[in-house]
């Protein structure tokens, strides 16, 4: 209903358009630039020392870290995959053996 509206059309242009203009001048600025380089270095840096130490606080408390549980996880799926094919030459064993009888 809004959306057919020419004023409400013409407000959201503008905006729009006034929005591209703003980020293509802030993308332009190197200032702007580095300091987001900046502020995203440090957020990955932040990330990997609250990681290190979460990690160490898991293991203090003999807790399994995510990395621990997905290692353990690809050794669960590498066993369901040798059971799987333990139990295909199994049927096939018995169904061969069934043959000859």
């Amino acid at each position: 209903m809004l959306k057919d509206n020419p004023v409400v059309k013409k407000l959201v242009e503008t905006g729009e358009e006034r929005a591209g203009k703003l980020a293509q001048q802030l993308m332009s600025n190197e200032k702007f630039v580095a300091a987001v380089q900046t502020v995203v270095s440090r957020t990955l840096a932040a990330k990997g020392t609250l990681d290190g130490a979460l990690r160490s606080a898991l293991s203090a408390m003999n807790l399994p870290s995510s990395a621990d549980v997905e290692q353990l996880r690809n050794k669960v799926d590498d066993l369901e995959r040798l059971l799987s094919s333990v139990e295909s030459k199994l049927d096939t064993l018995t169904a061969a053996a069934q043959k000859k009888k």
